[in-house]
């Protein structure tokens, strides 16, 4: 009896143990998984939050934009026309190369603000210019309204003459520069590697230690006109119904239409015109002169024409799809209906000397503009 309960608390405590050794190991892989999404996913920062506190630290104001730059946002290139904004012209290059960080010219007004230009000759450390020549603008903060939290946006261009190309070589971005009471300065901090903007041979250095920058600040101003382009669709439809047709002998224009809220008519050649000239009735759509409003406004008009049967065998039908006002007040079909379908009396298009035309309206555009 005895040796049966000390088997049987052999057998509980090795249950115990193996629990144990169990849930440790679960817990230790539960650890490492909460470790490894940790070092694989850790938290991110607010990007919002650390870029302002980036700009409110001291001397910290260095960052071109609110994002990192790629190839594809910057322009280079080359160009005769010189700076329109600013110009800064250096002799002696070298002085400012070995005694300043930067050199910052007077402040000049472009687009309602005071700014002024910031040459970094050994480039900008702080915005990762090492290495490079750096060219920004600074916005005067006295210029901008803080209580209003304004916001100023800017397209720049900069500019380093090279002598050897008699040209400007310029640099730009794709998109506007964003300017406020927390960031005051931009522009590109890789402008040129500096190996290439001090080599004499380049040409950015002339006359033994010459130098010329420039920029152009433009602040867009938002638009104050502009013009909507909408398109509805219809289904206006008018039935011109020409009896004694055999007596119409010239070009014969239908009763006034009214379609989306402009006059129209249907005009018919009964000899033909162009290429229906002896062998085809033509017919043509026209918008009358007085609903014109401007040599500029063209109107979008998809309509379907048909001469109806008079017999219902079916009718002859064709689209126009056209612009009025472009080219023309008046577009159709120089070949509509054959003289030989309508002198067939069997087919069934002209019955007792009566022609049957429609026109349905199915879509035409709207141009509003504002002001009006």
């Amino acid at each position: 009896m005895k040796e049966k309960k000390m088997n049987c608390h052999y057998r509980n405590t090795i249950s115990l143990l193996l629990c144990l050794f169990i849930t440790y190991a679960s817990s230790q892989s539960v650890i490492q998984q909460i470790t490894n999404d940790f070092n694989t996913n850790p938290q991110q920062p607010n990007p919002n939050v650390e870029e302002e506190m980036h700009y409110l630290q001291k001397h910290q104001e260095i960052s071109s934009r609110d994002y990192k730059l790629s190839s594809s946002n910057t322009l280079k290139g080359l160009r005769e026309r010189p700076p329109s904004t600013y110009s800064l012209k250096m002799e002696a290059f070298h002085r400012v190369l070995n005694s300043t960080e930067h050199y910052e010219t007077r402040p000049f007004s472009a687009g309602g603000y005071n700014w002024t230009l910031r040459v970094y000759p050994n480039g900008n450390n702080k915005d990762g210019g090492s290495g490079y020549l750096s060219l920004y603008v600074a916005i005067d903060k006295s210029s901008l309204d803080a209580s209003a939290h304004q916001e100023v946006y800017a397209d720049l261009r900069f500019y380093n003459f090279n002598r050897n190309q008699r040209k400007y070589f310029t640099i730009q971005d794709t998109d506007v520069f964003r300017f406020n009471a927390f960031k005051t300065m931009g522009g590109f901090s890789q402008v040129l590697p500096l190996d290439t903007f001090k080599d004499l041979k380049n040409g950015y250095l002339y006359d033994g230690d010459h130098s010329e920058f420039g920029v152009d600040v433009t602040v867009p101003k938002p638009f104050e006109k502009s013009e909507l382009l909408s398109f509805s669709k219809r289904s206006d439809r008018f039935t011109w119904t020409i009896r004694g047709f055999s007596t119409v002998t010239q070009y014969t224009y239908s009763d006034v239409i009214s379609f989306a809220g402009r006059k129209w008519q249907l005009g018919i050649n009964p000899s033909g015109s162009g290429s229906g000239s002896g062998k085809a009735v033509s017919l043509f759509f026209h918008l009358l002169a007085n609903q014109r409003t401007g040599a500029y406004e063209a109107v979008y008009v998809l309509a379907k024409f048909q001469v109806l049967n008079q017999l219902k065998l079916g009718n002859i039908q064709m689209e126009l799809e056209n612009w009025y006002g472009i080219t023309s007040f008046g577009w159709g079909f120089s070949e509509f209906v054959s003289f030989d379908d309508l002198r067939d009396s069997s087919k069934g298009f002209l019955v007792d000397d009566t022609l049957m035309v429609q026109v349905e309206l199915e879509a035409i555009s709207t141009t509003k503009y504002f002001p009006s």
